[in-house]
């Protein structure tokens, strides 16, 4: 049975801010309140697989310490420049 869109969303807000880096609920729930509702499905099934990453990886991403693998790339700009506001 497929997950129902409005499930979704705060499935991925619930995850957005209870990582296990502060820092990370800081970013990444700042980030998800201000984009989940407008997402496209590609892009929300995106943001899904990027939360399935490490948060000392993300939060290295995010920060510019190393560079994200490319399929995360964009998603993870718009995160810092959301973070930046």
């Amino acid at each position: 049975m497929p997950e129902i869109p409005e499930h979704r969303i705060k499935r991925l807000s619930m995850r957005s801010m209870r990582r296990g880096i502060k820092e990370m609920d800081i970013i990444l729930s700042a980030y998800a309140d201000a984009e989940l509702p407008r997402m496209s499905e590609d892009k929300i099934a995106l943001y899904d697989a990027l939360l399935d990453e490490n948060d000392q990886d993300l939060y290295s991403w995010v920060t510019g310490q190393t560079i994200p693998p490319e399929r995360f790339q964009y998603l993870l700009g718009e995160i810092a420049q959301t973070f930046q506001k």
